[in-house]
């Protein structure tokens, strides 16, 4: 059985980061499934350079928000912080068949030899977003064994920045590559006129699933009075009102998952330390979901419930194209006050399922192109 190590960024998040949890998994489980056998996904414990300082246990140096305000809530919230870290870690260990030793750019071309493996797989997330993590070697397949052994799923380049001295690495790193799957639109005629192995638009790793497969790993209802989750990766205060609003309109507690701990204090019952399995859990037996986040969007849409999403910098390209693909644009808002329709899942299942088909098809010719090298 063939070996595929997947290289993404997951491990060494700085902040709780479901979404970059369950990408890793869905890709494996998808990976897997289309093997039959015949080969398997393996996690690749991967430190990028850039990530090397990072200390989720003490994430005040590496704070995206430096105002006193946010590192006061950081702050309340670190044993909060420090169990999810916890809870993540095991998460990775026990979910996932992964390698035996942790890689960066000083061990990594040992890393075939050692974990026995015959090709990767870079994807999903921003791994290719230069603003980000710059043009990285692992990310980009760079290192020795990686070379014209690797292809791309849905790989991301965010809402790049280029200069030109990036764009002649970037043209250097697509041929490294068997194929490039990208998650959104924006810079596939870019790569396709600097490549000559096939792109495509695919599917983010989490849609890929059906909603049943997530259920399997769904922890139990933590909150048995109906609620309103309100989930924020980035602090927005017209989000914060509208979801009280909401709430109290019909009645609902309101579950969050934010490093604003002092909400407790207006009633929030507060759930930054929720590990993978809890989060999905708060997503599935919420009445509704209200959030910023890209892969808190995406669950509220595989477990069918209401929605709004709401602005956050560096997410909006990423949102709009999917909600706009599903049509759904009325679920983002910006004020708050936009006026929301009701949802037709029956027609963004027909979307999602079609999309689903051709992402797969093309997952399992990048895997197979992987998998023929040998007899080339």
């Amino acid at each position: 059985m063939k070996r595929f190590g997947t290289v993404s960024y997951n491990i060494y998040c700085n902040f709780t980061n479901y979404g970059s949890a369950l990408q890793t998994w869905a890709l494996h489980q998808a990976v897997n499934a289309l093997g039959r056998g015949k080969w398997k996904a393996v996690l690749v414990d991967y430190c990028p350079d850039i990530l090397a300082d990072k200390d989720p246990l003490n994430p005040f140096k590496n704070m995206w928000d430096r105002d006193a305000e946010s590192q006061r809530m950081c702050l309340l919230s670190l044993p909060a912080i420090h169990k999810n870290y916890y809870k993540f870690d095991r998460f990775y260990r026990e979910r996932f068949v992964r390698t035996e030793k942790k890689y960066t750019s000083v061990n990594f071309s040992d890393i075939a030899a050692d974990e026995h493996l015959d090709g990767f797989i870079c994807g999903s997330d921003t791994i290719f977003c230069p603003d980000e993590f710059g043009i990285d070697d692992g990310y980009f397949a760079e290192y020795p064994p990686m070379k014209r052994h690797s292809v791309a799923y849905a790989a991301s380049f965010g809402d790049p920045h280029f200069t030109e001295r990036m764009y002649s690495v970037l043209n250097e790193r697509l041929l490294n590559f068997r194929a490039l799957g990208l998650r959104e639109n924006a810079m596939i005629p870019y790569v396709a006129d600097h490549t000559e192995v096939p792109v495509k638009k695919v599917l983010d790793p989490t849609l890929l699933l059906e909603t049943p497969e997530y259920d399997s790993i769904t922890g139990e209802r933590l909150e048995s009075r109906p609620y309103l989750l309100l989930y924020a990766r980035r602090y927005n205060s017209a989000m914060e009102a509208y979801a009280e609003d909401m709430a109290a309109r019909n009645g609902w507690k309101i579950v969050e998952i934010s490093l604003r701990a002092s909400n407790a204090e207006k009633g929030h019952r507060m759930f930054y330390d929720a590990g993978v399995e809890e989060f999905l859990s708060l997503v599935k037996y919420a009445e509704m979901v209200v959030t910023n986040s890209y892969h808190g969007m995406i669950f509220s849409i595989q477990f069918k419930k209401m929605f709004t999403v709401f602005s956050r910098e560096q997410c909006d390209g990423k949102i709009t194209e999917l909600l706009d693909f599903l049509g759904l644009s009325d679920r983002r808002m910006v004020s708050g006050h936009e006026t929301v329709a009701s949802l037709d899942y029956n027609d963004v299942q027909r979307r999602i399922e079609s999309a689903r088909s051709a992402s797969l098809e093309f997952l399992n010719y990048e895997l197979g192109l992987l998998a023929e090298e040998e007899g080339e």
